[in-house]
């Protein structure tokens, strides 16, 4: 059985064991090189490996070493409150919205907190997650540290897409990959960690994450079986009457959160992307650029305000457009 755990992120973490490996033989090398870069998917748990890794990292013998996320010499610059109002909710400790950006303020004041020694030890590590957020400016101010590093301070990125970081940071950074798990590992996760779901939502999680585990837990709270018979009927069927995009936005919901719009364009990428090598070179081309357009989309629906009837649209054609191939042979 994996471990579930309930920490930030919840994820189960499964298939560290070579970024372990390759962590530690660099720990115990004469020259540690002072910045890392976990690249992967979303949801494999490089959050966690971070946090885990820089404990390792900063910890002294015979010193008693607080948690990750409390530790003085463990800096995790944060996503701030997205306005005064939710503000005020993290002070009377209420759940609050966060800004989708960590801003330069933040990076600003990490850096002067790399003015001073370290409190417990001798190193002092730097957690950014995800640096995919960092604002331009916060990434430039980044930069500048990580071109004069202080002595004893290591700065592990997480990132789920390294193309948005700052070709001068990746160039910085030794690279520690995280690869996605096969759809055996991911559906026993499931097992172990929803054994709630169905088989129905499973089988839409296990074909959604693309190897995931995280992402694939998420898929199941957002129960997607249904959609996910409905994207494939899309796929097969075509949909001339528009019944099934009108299938397809009820089962979403009327008020679809980010969340589970993000969902669904994810699930609708995931369904495309294993249409690819089932037809002739023509159909192949088609199910590529339908593929990045649903790319596009969910790149776009983090900080765009999609109307969700609309966007749900927007994939219910892009799926239609796939079956017309078949139709027309």
């Amino acid at each position: 059985m994996v471990e579930c755990t309930l920490s930030t992120p919840s994820v189960p973490l499964v298939g560290h064991d070579p970024a372990w490996r390759e962590w530690r033989a660099a720990m115990s090398s004469p020259r540690m090189h002072h910045a890392w870069l976990l690249t992967g998917l979303k949801g494999l748990g490089k959050g966690h490996f971070a946090r885990a890794a820089a404990a390792e990292l900063v910890a002294e013998p015979g010193i008693p070493q607080p948690p990750p996320d409390l530790h003085p010499d463990i800096l995790i610059p944060e996503h701030p409150p997205e306005n005064k109002e939710e503000a005020k909710k993290r002070e009377d400790g209420a759940d609050y919205r966060r800004k989708r950006a960590i801003p330069i303020e933040e990076i600003r004041t990490l850096i002067q907190r790399l003015h001073t020694r370290p409190t417990l030890g001798s190193r002092r590590a730097v957690i950014i997650d995800p640096a995919d957020h960092l604002e331009r400016n916060a990434a430039n101010a980044l930069l500048k540290v990580l071109e004069e590093p202080p002595q004893g301070t290591f700065f592990l990125l997480v990132t789920h897409r390294p193309g948005r970081l700052l070709p001068t940071i990746r160039s910085r950074c030794r690279i520690l990959r995280f690869a996605p798990l096969d759809t055996g590992a991911i559906d026993r996760i499931l097992a172990d960690c929803a054994p709630q779901a169905n088989a129905e939502a499973r089988a839409a999680a296990v074909a959604a994450a693309e190897g995931s585990p995280g992402a694939a837990l998420e898929f199941v709270e957002q129960d997607l079986g249904k959609l996910h018979k409905i994207m494939l009927r899309l796929i097969a069927e075509g949909d001339d009457l528009f019944a099934l995009r009108g299938a397809l936005a009820e089962e979403i919901g009327a008020r679809p959160d980010r969340e589970r719009q993000q969902a669904a364009v994810d699930l609708a990428r995931a369904v495309v992307a294993a249409e690819l090598g089932k037809g002739n070179t023509a159909r192949n081309q088609q199910v590529i650029a339908v593929h990045g357009e649903l790319v596009r989309l969910a790149g776009q629906l983090p900080t765009y305000n999609f109307e969700p009837a609309l966007a749900i649209m927007e994939i219910g054609a892009l799926l239609a457009s796939l079956a017309m191939p078949r139709e027309v042979a």
